[in-house]
């Protein structure tokens, strides 16, 4: 097994505590899914992208990262698919009541989750972030490097769960506090789930 320097592990960490602080796509839908669906679904969400994120270290580890950033078609496929799956849920979104307090059950629980691992999964940019993020804390003096990468996306993944389930959490305590703008809220959830499929197929 790599022994990491205690300095590279307190930079890997503190670089990962940084971003998952910083306003990006995955906060808007974790926090999307909480003002639709509630306090359980926002949480179940963020677990969701947290442990899809997994996926992207397994494609960098099996070189499927490098083949996206190098391929314009396999990255256009995935981006567009992306795309679609967010659109399909902006359209459900739209469509569905407004939630009741207490009345989110285990089904729409997992429901979230997986929406979150799936919509994290077909990001290709994803991918290409975690082959360009997680080499600069490899270091092959102290063994492989796609163990390293393996083992420094695992820890990247899991520890963003605190934060992803705070998120969906917080957006959905807010939700429960604004349940008398009805359908409005979800629609709202709609127009935000269009514009992350608008950037998704723009980049």
């Amino acid at each position: 097994m790599p022994e990491f320097e205690l300095f590279t592990i307190l930079a890997f960490m503190g670089a990962s505590v940084a971003l998952y602080l910083t306003p990006g796509a995955d906060m808007m839908f974790i926090s999307a899914s909480g003002a639709a669906g509630g306090k359980r679904s926002g949480m179940m969400a963020g677990l969701g992208v947290s442990l899809g994120s997994l996926s992207h270290t397994v494609f960098a580890v099996l070189g499927v990262a490098a083949l996206i950033q190098t391929s314009d078609l396999t990255y256009d496929l995935l981006r567009y698919a992306g795309a679609a799956y967010l659109i399909y849920l902006a359209i459900q979104t739209w469509r569905a009541p407004a939630p009741e307090p207490g009345t989110q059950g285990v089904a729409d629980g997992w429901r979230a989750f997986q929406r979150g691992a799936l919509t994290n999964l077909l990001n290709p940019k994803v991918s290409i972030f975690v082959l360009a993020f997680l080499p600069q804390f490899a270091d092959p003096k102290i063994g492989p490097v796609w163990l390293q990468i393996a083992i420094l996306g695992t820890i990247f993944s899991l520890a963003s769960i605190p934060f992803n389930c705070a998120y969906g959490a917080v957006a959905g305590i807010f939700t429960d506090a604004l349940r008398r703008m009805g359908r409005s809220l979800n629609r709202i959830c709609a127009l935000v789930f269009c514009g992350l499929a608008a950037r998704l197929a723009s980049i």
